[in-house]
């Protein structure tokens, strides 16, 4: 039981961390209106204040799954990612790109629930 229940934070603390990463690298490039950042934007419809609301949004919701307390924020930071992450696959298959730019940010979704499924009762609401 006790190594089921190492696993299990091991295991949650890798997929936050790596979700973390996943949304604060783009965060800070949404917000500094970083060339790549933006031409990807762009290129998927969004006008150019979409990169400052989603650089906002994905640098809090990072911040709140990876510090302990504000468990019904937490709730919400893990929807907005799993949104977020849809969001972005659909919206590389509405401009027909290749199916691996689509499957990317799914595959990040996968992350984002394995952390929200494993996380401590600590940190559950």
């Amino acid at each position: 039981m006790a190594s089921t229940n190492k696993f299990r934070i091991v295991f949650y603390w890798i997929a936050t961390i790596v979700s973390t990463v996943a949304f604060i690298i783009p965060g800070i490039g949404n917000l500094m209106h970083l060339p790549h950042f933006a031409t990807d934007m762009a290129h998927l419809g969004y006008p150019a204040y979409f990169l400052t609301i989603f650089g906002i949004w994905k640098i809090l919701g990072a911040m709140v799954i990876i510090i302990p307390g504000f468990k019904r924020l937490k709730e919400w930071a893990y929807a907005g990612m799993f949104f977020d992450l849809i969001g972005a696959a659909w919206s590389r298959l509405c401009v027909h790109d290749e199916v691996i730019m689509a499957l990317i940010p799914l595959l990040i979704s996968g992350v984002v629930i394995m952390s929200w499924l494993l996380r401590p009762e600590s940190r559950r609401f």
